[in-house]
């Protein structure tokens, strides 16, 4: 072909035409779902109540409420055994003693799901309280065993005993069996004592309260007194409290009236050999348990 033909031929075609851009479309947004409303038949999880038994360790007599979600039939309220067990619809005995409900749940889960029921949901709250108990003796108005109810504080448990009665004293123990890192007790007979302040720990000034265990002994001894005599304005027993000073006796006896002193203050006192003998004592001395403090007339 002539080469101006060629180019005419070329030109006719004209350049080749541009695609017109086209924005792509906007993601669609799939729609908002709200989450399906809860079944109404599912029962309901008191958690304060799984709070305050997660570390109670489960005994013989104790009573357990057992919920297998969608098997009517397994659900019940059963009892450990004096063996420390419990018999199960399925699965026969399941050994509960000495351990929490938590511990259980799981145990009696893996066990149904062994050829029973596939994914079983189970749920193990303790029904009854039976197998677990300190004992509360001394001063207080109701003294005996108190059932633990889950776990339990020395403070939770002198409420259940009526409260500390007023001629307790304020220096209370807790006797607890010493046990090896297995729980089992220590040969022997070995106890361990604990020596709390009560009115610190009620002040919140003595750290954090203690919680007992199965077999705690609590003893509220009766309080200590000294005899405030002379010239107060309250005379009379006054209960002691370890490092006492005269002026804090007087001070709690209602003070001297118009016409006492607070010099020659004097005090009857029981020597470690049982004599009694007259002591003299300045305001800031210390007094003793069973002191008979006299505070005499001023002279004019």
């Amino acid at each position: 072909m002539p080469l101006m033909a060629s180019l005419a031929f070329v030109l006719a075609l004209g350049s080749p035409a541009r695609t017109p851009l086209v924005q792509p479309p906007a993601p669609v947004q799939p729609p908002q779902t709200q989450a399906p409303p809860a079944d109404s038949n599912t029962p309901k999880v008191d958690q304060s109540k799984l709070d305050q038994t997660a570390r109670y360790l489960l005994g013989p007599n104790d009573q357990v409420k057992i919920t297998v979600f969608d098997e009517t039939d397994l659900s019940n309220v059963y009892r450990v055994d004096s063996d420390g067990f419990i018999t199960f619809p399925l699965i026969n005995k399941v050994a509960a003693a000495g351990i929490t409900p938590a511990e259980l749940q799981e145990r009696i889960k893996t066990m149904l799901s062994a050829g029973y029921i596939r994914n079983p949901q189970v749920r193990v709250e303790v029904e009854g309280y039976k197998s677990q108990s300190v004992i509360v003796s001394g001063e207080v108005r109701s003294p005996g065993k108190v059932p633990m109810t889950g776990t339990m504080t020395l403070v939770e448990a002198l409420a259940a005993a009526g409260s500390p009665t007023s001629s307790a004293s304020n220096e209370i123990s807790v006797s607890r069996q010493k046990r090896n890192a297995d729980g089992t007790p220590v040969n022997g007979n070995v106890v361990d004592i604990i020596r709390v302040n009560l009115k610190d720990l009620q002040l919140g000034t003595a750290g954090r309260d203690i919680v007992l265990q199965d077999g705690d002994l609590i003893n509220v001894p009766k309080a200590q007194t000294i005899i405030v005599t002379g010239q107060v304005r309250n005379s009379g027993s006054i209960i002691w409290e370890p490092g006492m000073t005269v002026q804090q006796a007087i001070a709690l006896a209602g003070g001297l009236t118009d016409r006492g002193s607070d010099r020659r203050i004097k005090a009857d006192r029981i020597l470690p050999n049982g004599k009694v003998t007259e002591v003299s004592l300045n305001l800031e001395d210390k007094v003793q348990p069973n002191d008979i403090i006299k505070v005499p007339q001023k002279i004019f």
